[in-house]
């Protein structure tokens, strides 16, 4: 039989028996005799993972490396000394060398073939290089605005400043539209503004990247102007992106009201990645969410970078049925007077609204066990709930009127003006 068949026979023998160390090893012995170095350096690699002190396969790796790595020397005749082990080596001290440990220049050799023969413990801290590079999840959102219950004027907004030129490059072209932009978010909190974000992106089929102040701040100086700068640059790589900016209040607080200078700079990057001076913002468009836009830097609302805020407002009567309806849809339900809870939860977010739903739920599986006998969720349940859970909502209902009041200069809180007075809150 020719040295080819005998190998290709091995190698499927080896498939069905990977531990099978003599087997490995001979079929390293022919891979070398055969002038195939490079797939035997992998066979003897493996071997050497899972037993790192066979004799046999350091001598068959020497042989394939030519000889680079000297082998052990012969033990001499006579009774052999008590075997010592190497020190170990001390956390942020250098590495063993080929004198200490004969198998380290083979791991580094075969670093891209063979795994580490130790793991690294889950509490130890991983090496840190200069040129470590942070991977950003970039996600591909499945979320339609038909997904979305109600918000018909928001939706219209965000049709006339993203979704309208996009699907219309023609006009954009003749009408000079450039595909950059942005738009802030603000309402209360809990009313779907990160869902809707994710919806503008499915609708222009853009990827979609979210930020927050946790993927920004580091404590090293620098590094969290670096963060911000790397996640635009993301998104410009993967233009058309939605990149939204979660609770922009963070990042963009006023600066006349932060202390720390590390913050100040970090909002002057945010002002500069905004202006697209750290590379082109063409077919990326920022999303910022807040629940506090009066906490935001007004530099940051000026034309050309967040320069359309939109009012997310608690669900309408509309959406809360629909809401209701998604949170019940695979729930036992049985005589439920949708429209009469649509009529109890005025100023309920949707967050509210699922939570409701989940007490809702408690109360009926808690008297099932108690009876012994199930039942589906009636009407009863969900009034029970309405009585326990309570808008999330009105507390910043309070803040916002004073805003409104008080602070609305330049109009930039007009729309909020106008929701309160027909609410007559105002």
């Amino acid at each position: 039989m020719s040295a080819d068949p005998l190998i290709e026979s091995l190698s499927a023998a080896l498939d069905a028996r990977p531990d099978d160390l003599p087997l490995r090893l001979h079929l390293a012995s022919l891979l070398l005799d055969a002038g195939r170095a490079g797939e035997a350096i992998a066979q003897v690699g493996q071997a050497l993972a899972r037993d790192p002190g066979n004799a046999q396969a350091q001598a068959l790796m020497h042989r394939a490396l030519g000889g680079s790595v000297p082998p052990p020397a012969p033990a001499p005749a006579g009774p052999r000394p008590p075997a010592q082990r190497p020190a170990p080596a001390t956390p942020g001290g250098p590495a063993a060398t080929a004198d200490q440990d004969p198998l380290a220049a083979y791991e580094q050799e075969l670093a891209d073939v063979v795994p580490p023969r130790f793991a690294r413990a889950g509490d130890e801290p991983e090496p840190v290089t200069g040129d470590s590079d942070r991977v950003y999840d970039v996600e591909t959102s499945v979320v339609r605005l038909a997904d979305v219950g109600g918000m018909s004027a928001v939706k219209e907004r965000l049709e006339l400043a993203f979704l309208g030129p996009l699907r219309n490059p023609e006009l954009r072209k003749m009408y000079g539209k450039s595909l950059r932009g942005g738009l802030m978010l603000y309402g209360p909190p809990g009313c779907g503004k990160t869902f809707l974000a994710r919806a503008v992106a499915g609708e222009m089929g853009a990827k979609f990247i979210s930020l927050s102040i946790v993927d920004v701040l580091d404590m090293w100086m620098g590094n969290s102007e670096r963060n911000l700068h790397e996640l635009f640059q993301a998104a410009r790589r993967n233009a058309p992106c939605v990149l939204f900016l979660d609770e922009v209040d963070a990042l963009g607080h006023k600066r006349s009201q932060v202390s720390s200078s590390s913050m100040r700079t970090l909002g002057n990057q945010l002002l500069a990645e905004l202006d697209g001076m750290e590379g082109s913002n063409e077919g990326v468009f920022v999303l910022a969410a807040t629940n506090t836009p009066w906490d935001v830097d007004p530099a940051l609302r000026r034309p050309g970078r967040l320069d359309r805020v939109v009012l997310v407002l608690p669900p309408d009567a509309e959406a809360r049925a629909s809401i209701l309806e998604y949170h019940l849809r695979e729930r036992p339900i049985a005589g439920i007077d949708l429209r009469k809870i649509v009529a109890a939860t005025e100023d309920y977010s949707g967050a509210d609204l699922a939570h409701l739903c989940e007490t809702a739920a408690e109360f009926a599986m808690a008297d099932s066990v108690r009876t012994g006998e199930v039942r589906m969720i009636e009407q009863r349940d969900l009034e029970r709930a309405v009585k326990d859970v309570r808008p999330s909502t009105k507390p910043w209902m309070a803040t916002a009127r004073n805003v409104a009041m008080f602070a609305n200069e330049g109009g930039v809180y007009d729309d909020l003006v106008a929701y309160l007075k027909r609410r007559r809150m105002l």
